[in-house]
């Protein structure tokens, strides 16, 4: 056998699965399937269909994803760098789909990095309301900032808190919430051979502990009406059809819904749960850390519930292991709800030194040097108001006066945008620019990693684009653009770092503007990234140097 599972969990299955057991245990033979997903930010589903550089299968589950055979490297490909689509396993796509996210939903995704349920979320909210997108792990946060940048979100903050903190923050405001829970990880063992190794470190029943405290606070941030869908990526009953009765006797205004494609999925096995609950009366069970004292015992109603939820299995599908609950909210949904405003607090953001992922150094060594810096670096520290007004300081020409940081982008945008920018919230994070899409109060006392869509940077009465401005832009949005063919050299280079000769001849120019300045550069259509055309047909890089291709 290709994977080495641990000893404990073959024997677990095998007394639940009864006649099911080998064919599960056949599916560690094969290899695991590789998938991507459509980002319609960017492209449209029949578009990327038509001009796919792969042979595309679709996966029944979800409609923008398909099959796409490993061997052909899609994370090779100039369309991955442009932000077409997102390269992500099948199963995975499942619980985005369920939570059913509407244009103009306000969205949570509670444990999102590596940011791929955070990116299918944003695309089904098509720019609008909004999507707040966090993870426990400040090192995760890295990933996930990167992921929402480069797929081109304009309406999504990042942070980088405990569930906990965010619910004094958004209580009550969400129309939607994800939690892909912490979670012992067993059903991704065939695709990570490290998750299995790991198996005994992550214990079902510290792992159950944990998922019943989450889903005790997301409840407190759900809007009435609103849904909370709860997936995981393990087979243990004490974590999927328990942890999800054990959370609806606590909340009787929840029940279970059967999900969206469910005609793919096995059903919930609330036997299991029944047996958990005969376990731990008898004293028979991995969840040694409930007491006598804390035990109440589930509702048989609650756990028929979770008949209603529903298992992806390696076995039965073209997938990894994944468990599905969704969760309504019984109360009827108000259209015009709206939620209270939290308590002003007396700072604005809890002091996080961060600098914008595309600014980045790539190897071990710069990271090292970048996080012994950043712990005296203030650079990211916010300002007040008052102060932010003032850090654009120094004078664009000589003896001018000093321009706010909404004149410098109102500067910019008029230089080389087309059309109307001008930012209702505009938010400045040490010399960073953002537009934010929530009213900044409610992020005061969190963590921040992004308050919103990053625009560019600041500094001497000078703005500078950022590449997360370029990556959201569609080319009509510049006055300025280069179009490069994915399969020529060009493209390659550009997306390297290199720097291109370009004639003027060959840069669209929207009328009255001249070839010289900022460029967005394009492959096949789609937005890559900055480009600064000079005189002698040069045409100076501007591709962040931790996202060049290698």
């Amino acid at each position: 056998m290709s994977v080495q599972l641990p000893p404990q969990f073959v024997q677990r299955m095998q007394d639940l699965l009864d006649d099911e057991f080998q064919s599960f245990m056949d599916s560690y033979e094969q290899s695991p399937r590789a998938g991507l997903r459509v980002n319609t930010l960017k492209i449209s589903n029949e578009q990327f269909r038509q001009q796919s550089p792969f042979e595309l299968r679709p996966i029944p589950w979800c409609p923008t994803g398909y099959y796409v055979d490993a061997a052909a490297r899609p994370g090779k490909h100039p369309y991955y760098y442009a932000g077409l689509y997102y390269i992500q396993e099948p199963s995975a796509m499942s619980p985005v789909e369920a939570l059913d996210v509407q244009p103009g939903d306000r969205v949570l995704d509670l444990c999102a990095a590596p940011g791929g349920k955070s990116t299918q979320i944003a695309a089904a909210l098509q720019g609008q309301g909004l999507l707040v997108t966090n993870d426990l792990s400040a090192e995760r946060t890295r990933a996930l900032a990167k992921n929402m940048e480069l797929y081109g979100v304009r309406n999504a903050v990042i942070l980088n808190e405990s569930p906990e903190v965010i619910a004094t923050r958004f209580g009550g405001f969400f129309d939607k919430i994800l939690v892909d829970a912490p979670c012992s990880g067993e059903g991704m063992f065939r695709k990570d051979d490290d998750a299995a190794r790991q198996w005994i470190n992550h214990s079902v029943e510290r792992c159950s502990i944990m998922q019943r405290d989450i889903l005790q606070t997301v409840a407190t941030m759900l809007a009435p009406g609103g849904r909370i869908v709860y997936s995981t990526c393990t087979f243990a009953p004490e974590e999927n059809e328990r942890s999800i009765a054990v959370f609806l006797d606590q909340h009787p205004e929840f029940n279970v819904t059967l999900p969206a494609h469910a005609e793919h999925f096995g059903r919930g096995r609330s036997e299991w749960a029944h047996r958990v609950e005969e376990e731990i009366q008898q004293g028979e069970t991995v969840l040694t850390a409930i007491s006598a004292d804390e035990y109440n015992p589930v509702s048989p109603a609650s756990i028929e519930q979770t008949s209603r939820t529903v298992r992806l299995w390696p076995h039965q599908l073209e997938g990894e292991g994944h468990y599905i609950a969704v969760l309504d909210h019984q109360a009827a949904r108000q259209a015009d709800y709206i939620p209270a405003e939290p308590p002003v607090i007396a700072h604005t953001y809890k002091e996080r030194p961060q600098r914008h992922a595309a600014s980045r150094p790539d190897s071990r060594a710069e990271k090292k040097a970048e996080r012994r810096a950043g712990r005296d670096d203030s650079r990211g520290r916010p300002e007040s108001k008052g102060k932010s007004a003032r850090g654009a300081a120094g004078s664009r020409t000589q003896g001018t006066e000093e321009a706010s940081p909404p004149q410098l982008w109102m500067e910019f945008s008029g230089q080389e945008l087309t059309g109307d920018w001008t930012v209702q919230r505009l938010i400045t994070f040490g010399q960073n620019m953002y537009q934010s899409p929530v009213d900044e109060n409610r992020l005061q006392g969190l963590k921040v990693i992004r308050p919103g869509w990053y625009l560019g940077s600041y500094k001497n009465g000078r703005f500078t684009p950022g590449h997360a401005l370029a990556a959201a832009l569609v080319p009509a949005e510049a006055k300025r653009r280069l179009n490069l063919s994915a399969d020529s050299p060009e493209a390659i280079s550009y997306l390297k770092g290199e720097t291109l000769s370009v004639p003027a001849e060959r840069i669209q120019c929207d009328q009255g503007a001249s070839p010289r300045g900022y460029v967005l550069v394009c492959i096949d259509g789609f937005s890559a990234g900055w480009g600064k055309w000079q005189q002698g047909d040069i045409l100076k890089n501007e591709y962040p140097a931790g996202w060049r291709w290698i």
